[in-house]
């Protein structure tokens, strides 16, 4: 049976896209060390998605976008991305496993698995793949936005990210639909009509 696992990186954060990856990997060619993404320094996750992407059968990574997050909800958007991973998959997988208690809409037979990250290792495989593809555009937002320390704190709502939406304002990349943003932004809707 072919077997795509499937997860996502990023439904936390109050900045960036939310990924998601799907993977069917080769079980002729086990890749060792396999675990959540979280568990694993920046270093193993490069190192093991660099092995992934060579040993795998197939995988594909695929995003919701801010304005999709703040339209549909984050939930919806995190499926949108599992849907669009699946879909971008050059193998058709016979079944997908899918990390969490909630599926996208497939074609094909699919389960979720609660903590599917750290037992299965296709899905282990997929939230690698995620978290460095999100990693590495955070960087790319921080020579872009180089007031947001995007880098370290990777768009998390930290107390370092909230001083600099305070000191700067809000950017594009934010999702508005997200508190603290969005009590913010409403705060500011409020007061630029008392002045008005």
């Amino acid at each position: 049976m072919m077997l795509a696992g499937v997860d996502e990186a990023g439904r936390g954060p109050l900045a960036g896209p939310v990924m998601a990856a799907a993977v069917i990997l080769n079980p002729l060619q086990p890749i060792m060390g396999l675990a959540d993404s979280k568990t694993l320094s920046a270093d193993k996750r490069e190192m093991l998605a660099g092995l992934i992407k060579r040993h795998a059968l197939s995988w594909a990574i695929a995003s919701a976008s801010v304005e999709e997050i703040d339209t549909l909800n984050i939930l919806q958007a995190t499926l949108l991305a599992m849907q669009r991973a699946v879909g971008g998959l050059h193998l058709q997988p016979d079944e997908v496993w899918v990390d969490g208690n909630r599926l996208p809409k497939l074609t094909m037979p699919a389960q979720a698995i609660v903590k599917g990250d750290s037992k299965i290792p296709a899905i282990s495989a997929a939230s690698i793949l995620a978290k460095v593809e999100r990693d590495q555009l955070m960087d790319v937002y921080h020579s872009s936005y180089p007031d947001f320390a995007f880098h370290q704190h990777k768009g998390y709502g930290t107390a370092r990210h909230l001083a600099e939406i305070s000191q700067f304002g809000f950017l594009d990349i934010h999702r508005k639909s997200f508190n603290p943003l969005k009590t913010w932004l409403l705060r500011q809707k409020m007061a630029g009509r008392q002045i008005d």
